[in-house]
């Protein structure tokens, strides 16, 4: 099985957890549900793909010392 998608199943739910800790309820308008949703699911994958790549990267490095 592939690294980064275990990489990807590991971190998708801690970046989730730590995005429950902000509020970012005001950014939207009222009764815009949905969207929210989406743009909160959005920032989540943004952020797990980032994390992945960047310890992907790092260990990459690593092995090359």
């Amino acid at each position: 099985m592939n690294v980064k998608l275990i990489l990807y199943i590991i971190f998708v739910p801690f970046v989730m957890y730590a995005l429950d800790g902000l509020n970012i309820n005001f950014i939207f308008k009222k009764n815009k549900v949905v969207q929210a949703r989406i743009i909160y699911i959005m920032i989540g994958l943004i952020i797990t793909y980032l994390l992945v790549n960047f310890v992907m990267d790092f260990y990459d490095i690593s092995r090359i010392i």
